[in-house]
């Protein structure tokens, strides 16, 4: 008798670390299941039966998913192929809405139950998304308590779960005796202050992110004679992605990739693309300038559906306020980025103020175990 099967879809650098915790947890519990559909490398060493890899789908914004679009379609009607031969007991998607409610409507159409866990952010954008989530999924795991109110609005079967990125964040990450240890380790002296970059996790972002950041970083040497610079390589990209655009970049750098957590902790100012990155540096604390740039015609549409939000840093959404400075396309320039990350760096005052409203973030989210309410939920289906 073969294991019940169950679909999951984690196409996005932000969702497959929370969907390979949920495999994990299956195996640590010895949980009998056939898991298959998207996702990363690292699910697939756990017996995950990839019919797309994540890597090659986190693609956004109106080229550049043109661009991939036949490769995408392929993945989805493989994915239903599968569906059709080997019917799952439950479907876990998250986030990526473009292809996961395609793909919730065709799985309802086969009375297959569908959890969106990590749903998408339309509460900012395409609101009328929410009629498909209502029609075509039989329940919402979501990560944030506003999440939960928009959901509720709409008659959307929502429960709060919290965010699986508490789970991720050891304890030690906060303490300063090992954050000291670990800089040393890392050959970082005492009196440097420690800049980090976090251009993003998809290639669209590095393009538009990474020169606009190193450029930032090297203007700011010039003017603080104790900075290094701390480049943290996303996990979906391998350091020698990051290389070439390092050519002339002459100043007191180092770059990493390891847990992200552990980078951040390193820091002692970030600048962040928007997206999961910022709420990791939130969580540890740590004072931030947010960007985020993209090609001319997505952001064009981007102002046009975006609905209802006075911020896109998931931080500033979370406090309900711009904690963290956030600037977007032009704003986020050269200029105005070395200004704002000055004033963290030479007005102590400045510094302090964000960082006691970044301690605000956690206790925003629950109480962790995150991934255990997940599995222990889609357990209910698998009898």
């Amino acid at each position: 008798m073969k294991n019940p099967a169950v679909l999951i879809i984690a196409a996005e650098a932000s969702s497959v670390l929370y969907a390979q915790r949920i495999l994990e947890f299956w195996k640590n519990t010895a949980t009998a299941i056939d898991a298959y559909g998207v996702g990363s490398n690292e699910m697939e060493s756990l017996g995950f039966r990839r019919f797309g890899r994540s890597e090659d789908m986190a693609v956004m914004g109106v080229v550049e998913v043109a661009k991939h679009y036949s490769a995408i379609k392929k993945v989805f009607y493989d994915v239903l192929a599968e569906v059709d031969r080997y019917p799952p007991k439950v479907a876990v998607l998250l986030d990526y809405p473009g292809f996961n409610l395609r793909l919730a409507k065709e799985l309802k159409q086969r009375n297959i139950p569908v959890v969106y866990y990590i749903p998408p952010q339309i509460w900012a954008w395409k609101q009328g998304r929410v009629k498909q989530i209502h029609d075509f999924c039989d329940r919402v795991l979501s990560l944030f308590p506003f999440e939960v109110d928009f959901y509720s609005r709409h008659n959307v079967k929502c429960e709060l779960v919290g965010h699986p990125l508490i789970d991720e964040m050891k304890k030690e990450f906060l303490d300063e005796s090992w954050v000291l240890s670990e800089r040393r380790r890392c050959g970082i002296q005492d009196n440097e202050i420690v800049l980090g970059l976090m251009p993003g996790s998809r290639r669209g972002e590095l393009n538009h992110h990474f020169g606009v950041q190193l450029e930032v970083a090297r203007r700011l040497s010039h003017r603080v004679s104790n900075l290094k610079v701390l480049i943290m390589c996303a996990p979906s990209f391998e350091k020698a992605d990051l290389v070439p655009y390092l050519d002339n970049f002459k100043i007191n750098y180092m770059m990493l990739k390891t847990d992200p957590f552990k980078m951040i902790a390193m820091t002692d100012i970030v600048l962040a693309a928007s997206g999961t990155a910022t709420l990791m540096v939130g969580l540890l604390e740590k004072p931030m300038v947010i960007m985020y740039r993209m090609k001319w015609l997505t952001s064009i549409i981007a102002k046009i559906v975006v609905k209802g939000v006075k911020f896109f840093g998931i931080t500033n959404l979370i406090l309900n306020e711009e904690a963290s400075p956030e600037r977007f396309q032009d704003q986020a320039n050269p200029d105005e980025l070395e200004r704002l990350l000055f004033d963290l760096i030479s007005k102590p005052e400045v510094y302090e103020a964000q960082k006691n409203k970044l301690k605000q973030i956690r206790k925003q989210l629950g109480n962790g175990e995150v991934t255990e309410k997940v599995a222990r939920i889609l357990n209910g289906y698998l009898k």
